[in-house]
This record gives C-alpha cells, structure tokens and sequence, in this order.
C-alpha cells in the first residue's frame, strides 16, 4: 500500500489569484490520487517546534508566525504567506515527518503538503517555500535511529535550501536533477559538500528538453550507481513536477509516462537497498493538468500498478548533449563513487 497524507486544510495556505503556487495544486492532486485503488488516505498532523528546530532556529520560525499573525504578505516577490499559512506550513512539515515515520515501519508514504519546501534554507524563506519540509523528515528519521538517508529531488529548480542544510552531514546523501540556468541559479556540478561530507552532495544540471530518455539514462547510469554504493536505510523524493513539458516554468520536457519511470526505478531501489522504505514529498509543479497526471503516475508505479498512458513531450534535444554531461559529471563524482569517467 501507499499511504497519502493530504487534507484540504492544504488549500487553506492563500497566495493570491494569479500565484501560480495556489490552492489548485492541492485539489487537483488529492482528487486525482482518489481515483487509484490501493490508496490508504491519512489527515496530517502539525510538526512539533522540535520536529521544526532540529532543521531551522526558532527565529525563523516566530518570524513566520508574526508575518502570518499580520495578516499575511510577502517575504519576497514570489514566496507568499496569508494569515492562514503558519498552520498550514505546520502540516505540511507535519505530514513529510508522517512519511518517514510509515517508510520506517516499511510503509511508503507521499506527503500532498503545501507550501513546498527545497528553496527554504535554515533560516530564509524563499522560492514558494517557508519551512523545508524534506530536511524536516529527514532529521526526523534521524532522531528515529536511521543513520544514512539518500534525498533524491527531481523538481525542475535546484533545492537549494535542501543542499546547504546537509552539505556537512556526511549520513545524508542529496541528489538534484534540475534544469541549469534558471532559478535559483546554483547548483554547479562542482558543489559535493564539504569536509567530511565531501561527495554526498549529488548535483546534476541538465540542459533544457532532456526529456524522458535523457532522464532514464541519467538514473541508470549516474544516479543508480551512487545510491547503491551509498546504501541508504531510507530513501526521500523532494517530488516536484514542474520538469513536465507542459509546466510553465521549466523546460526539461519529461512527461507523467517519464515521472512514472522514474518512481519506479526510485521504488525498486528502497526494495533492494533499505526494505522498503520510501517517503515522497510534494514539491513544485505548476500546469494543473499535467500536476494531475505525473503523480498518479508515480503513484501507479510505486504500487506496480499500470500507468496510464500520457503523450510524450515535443521533440528534445540530443542525446549526445545528454552524454557529454554525463562524462562531466562522472568525472567529478568518480572520486567518490563507482562511475567511471569513461562512461
């Protein structure tokens, strides 16, 4: 079984009319995962100030609080509280720990929260994002006795809050696939973390319209390999889907078919590497339809069910452009895991 953690309270967190991070989001996910059997649907619970401080000091937090106490407003021009949204941004912290507490009792889990989180950093908010819900989890995890945790983020923009909160653990692995060149412009191949966590960072940007088969050789062939060597106790998915070809912000061409290989592969890996454990949580994607699409195909494929059929995207670049940052990435990573610089 799958366990989603989704409620409607998501559609409470107000970002205006035209934001195109809105309440929409969240219903159109919720009422396509109803439609899929095998299903197990849990309200979500608010995350403990403790649960919140493992990942972000307290001043951050009462910093929220007041913004939101005020009635709401923006912290930049694009990340958007309303009064409602200390709550909200309370349960959807809430429900990513929801999820690693079932992939730790071997259930996977996807926590349908909102706001999303990977551009949060320890104490800035930014990018849509307050609290940074997938390093929440993860130190939840921690504090539960889990000792290495692989955090794979296939959203189309780089998390870069996710990064800078675990380029010194050396226990957590993170991996980005994401469009280079576009928000929030970091990134770099070159950026593995530092000291002892040297290697443990992962970042993989790609060039716009890789597409599903520059993605599938990507988590064949790099991504793979690393988390295998890397043997995780549980595996976490920052899962954004803006990388769709139809999203308004990205240009990475994947479709639902794509996301649905991918939560496969991600799936056979928990199976095989940490029993089982897998926890998704929600991040971008902005073109509703498509949003609707890509996670009820990633959650067919993490069932094993079929996946319904969705067009492919237009036409994408060469893979030879796919290959060549490969080579590059292979010969960074090289140093510390199994993936030889000659392809």
């Amino acid at each position: 079984m799958l366990h989603v953690i989704s409620d409607a309270v998501f559609a409470q967190h107000d970002t205006g009319l035209t934001h195109v991070e809105g309440p929409e989001r969240w219903r159109v996910a919720d009422q396509a995962l109803r439609t899929i059997e095998k299903l197990g649907f849990l309200a979500p619970r608010l995350a403990t100030v403790e649960e919140i401080r493992r990942v972000h000091p307290e001043r951050h937090l009462a910093q929220l609080d007041r913004l939101c106490a005020e009635g709401g407003g923006a912290v930049d021009a694009d990340t958007v509280a309303s009064r409602e949204s200390s709550q909200v941004m309370r349960l959807a912290a809430g429900a990513a720990v929801q999820s690693v507490e079932l992939a730790v009792a071997g259930e996977a889990a996807f926590a349908l929260g909102r706001p999303p989180g990977h551009h949060a950093s320890l104490d800035r908010a930014m990018g849509f994002c307050f609290l940074n819900n997938a390093a929440i989890a993860v130190r939840h995890a921690q504090a539960l006795g889990i000792r290495k945790v692989a955090v794979l983020d296939w959203d189309v923009h780089h998390g870069n809050g996710t990064e800078a909160i675990f380029s010194e653990d050396p226990e957590v692995l993170y991996v980005s696939t994401h469009q280079q060149g576009i928000f929030p412009h970091t990134g770099a191949a070159e950026d593995v973390g530092t000291g002892a966590a040297a290697g443990t960072t992962v970042n993989i940007p790609l060039p716009p319209r890789t597409g599903d088969q520059g993605f599938k050789l990507v988590f064949d062939e790099l991504i793979g390999p690393i988390v295998e060597a890397f043997a995780p106790e549980l595996i976490v998915v920052s899962a954004g889907y803006d990388a769709h070809w139809r999203d308004p912000l990205g240009g990475m061409r994947l479709s639902a078919t794509g996301f649905a290989e991918l939560a496969a592969r991600v799936t056979a890996w928990a199976h095989a590497l940490c029993g089982g454990r897998l926890a998704l949580v929600l991040e971008g994607g902005y073109d509703l339809e498509a949003l609707a699409a890509s996670i009820t195909a990633t959650a067919a494929a993490v069932l094993g069910l079929p996946v319904p059929a969705d067009a492919p995207g237009p036409a994408v670049g060469p893979e030879r452009d796919i290959q060549q940052r490969l080579a590059q990435i292979r010969e960074i990573q090289a140093r510390w895991w199994p993936v030889p610089s000659h392809g």
